[in-house]
């Protein structure tokens, strides 16, 4: 977005329009305000923030005495304190520390008007805006926290229940094992999404809670001094949580198979029960009717401090496409190229991705700046290069640009690996015409061939090859969908694309190219009917309705 519209407060309770462009995120605290900007800016408000103007935005990141640590990855909003994630994963507090939320002494340091550094090495933060205590993740696993702790919210365990400051960042003990996904925190109490790693496909997600169980936002009848399971029958066969959210002592749940479980305090409704009677224990809501009941992943839940939303937000288009990106270089399974670091450690890289974001192809330079660097570095260079995104790391970028076609979007890498027959491994048979597809972008696009591909047992021979019930426009629709998130339509083929001088010196193959292009389909609802049946054939889950809105809007507009 290029601007926002805040609909909170200014001096005269009316709404005012905030003059910031390129914001990518807002968070709101009980006492403050806070944007953080593309290009890596935080700009703030509040009582605790700025006193002498506590309406005014002001830039808290240049306020970082650092400067090589300004730039801004993730910011997070506690209840008066923010906290601010640098690109060299650092984190900053700003704000109150009258409960020691900052991991400094409350005497000392009651408040600050300029970032003060918490931690380094940290991945994640995890606060609330109705939280006086925060949680830093670091790239390990391990967890640490401080602040207020009156109802052992921290999850210290029973030795420091009485501990009611925490006034110095300890590490937490006992966590539950498995990947930590989420924190959420309330006033209260604090609730841990973890992801059991034992588990290859479909990993099961599962709920731990410890504080206090007064109105039972703890979804359990007793306080709890560590992190300790939220057990129901409503997860028997149901246990992969999609998206979960705490408020001030009531928690929302939604899981894979659309059940939506809440508890806690009900005092104004913040349910959905119908009434205001408070939950103890885990109960099932029925879910007002959904638009795409079967992309559930694409459906949200947000509490505020006495409210409760529910909402749909489909994956923007490649942004999704970036992160799948980073996953696949994390899968060793499907990497074809080694690179040694100064270490003598190898770093596994797929050569089809370097090969379309590294300008004419530098894969020698970059080996050179590998063997210089420590494996956590080469890490943080191959998720620079594959996403496109600075900010990881601007130190390190600063030497890699030269080779980094940073100009090109990732839709236009896309688009040339489309039209690059020599890069596709992967033949899908039809009745009337053979596709070919790279088996890396069908494992990015589509469950049905990432389940084939990473299969240990499966045969991986070109086996699904029956889409009979489509015809070849729509199938087409689904090869350019599956490639971009774009539907097909009046796309014309530029000079440069087709890598010729002169359009009269054109062979009969690139006419052809140039034709399918610029062919624009006719959407019918026949079409859509076939293409739901590739959507669900391909398994293309998460951009199932992205697809079907623009389809359906295309349609519409055609008649």
């Amino acid at each position: 977005m290029n601007d926002s519209i805040e609909y909170l407060r200014d001096s005269k309770q009316n709404p005012s329009k905030i003059q910031i462009e390129n914001i990518q995120k807002v968070t709101v605290g009980a006492l403050n305000e806070t944007i953080l900007t593309i290009e890596g800016n935080v700009f703030a408000k509040g009582m605790n923030i700025n006193p002498k103007n506590p309406y005014q935005f002001i830039n808290i990141s240049s306020l970082i005495e650092d400067t090589n640590d300004r730039i801004i990855q993730d910011i997070v909003s506690g209840y008066n304190s923010i906290y601010l994630l640098t690109s060299n994963q650092n984190v900053y507090g700003i704000g109150d520390n009258e409960h020691g939320q900052f991991g400094f002494d409350s005497v000392t340091l009651r408040k600050t008007e300029k970032p003060v550094l918490m931690m380094k090495n940290v991945s994640k933060i995890f606060s609330g805006n109705s939280s006086k205590y925060v949680f830093l993740l670091n790239p390990n696993q391990e967890l640490f926290g401080c602040g207020y702790n009156y109802s052992s919210q921290l999850g210290l365990g029973e030795s420091r229940r009485n501990e009611k400051k925490i006034q110095k960042l300890t590490k937490i003990q006992n966590i539950p094992k498995g990947k930590i996904i989420d924190i959420q925190c309330g006033t209260n109490h604090s609730i841990m999404l973890i992801e059991d790693e034992e588990e290859d496909q479909n990993p099961k997600r599962k709920l731990y809670s410890c504080g206090s169980s007064e109105y039972n936002g703890l979804g359990k009848y007793e306080n709890t001094y560590e992190f300790t399971e939220i057990k129901s029958s409503l997860f028997e066969n149901d246990n992969h949580i999609v998206d979960f959210s705490v408020g001030n002592v009531h928690t929302l749940i939604l899981t894979k198979k659309g059940k939506l479980i809440v508890f806690g305090s009900n005092l104004f409704g913040e349910l959905g029960t119908g009434n205001t009677k408070d939950q103890l224990i885990p109960i099932q809501i029925e879910l007002p009717k959904l638009r795409f009941n079967k992309d559930i992943s694409n459906y949200h839940v947000s509490c505020g401090y006495f409210n409760s939303f529910i909402y749909y937000s489909p994956c923007p288009s490649f942004f999704n496409l970036e992160e799948d990106l980073i996953k696949l270089f994390r899968r060793k399974e499907f990497c074809d190229i080694s690179f040694k670091t100064k270490n003598g450690e190898i770093i596994e890289a797929h050569k089809l991705i370097l090969k379309y974001r590294l300008n004419q192809n530098r894969i020698e330079k970059l080996q050179e700046i590998i063997s210089k660097k420590s494996i956590k570095e080469s890490n943080q260079i191959f998720e620079m290069i594959y996403s496109n995104n600075s900010k990881i790391n601007p130190i390190l970028y600063s030497e890699i640009k030269e080779i980094i076609n940073y100009n090109e979007k990732i839709e236009e890498t896309m688009k040339r690996i489309y039209l690059n027959e020599n890069e596709k491994d992967f033949i899908i048979e039809r009745k009337e015409k053979k596709y070919k597809f790279p088996k890396l972008i069908l494992i990015m696009r589509s469950e049905l061939y990432r389940g084939m591909f990473l299969s240990v047992t499966e045969d991986k021979s070109n086996k699904v090859t029956d889409y009979s019930e489509l015809s070849n426009e729509s199938f087409q629709i689904l090869e350019y969908w599956i490639y971009l998130n774009q539907i097909k339509d009046e796309i014309k083929i530029k000079q440069e694309i087709i890598q010729v001088d002169d359009f009269n010196e054109l062979n009969e193959e690139n006419f052809e190219i140039i034709e399918y292009f610029e062919k624009e389909i006719q959407i019918t609802q026949e079409m859509i009917d076939e293409i739901k049946i590739g959507i669900d054939y391909f398994q293309l889950n998460q951009t199932n309705p992205n697809l079907f809105d623009l389809l359906i809007n295309k349609f519409n507009n055609q008649n």
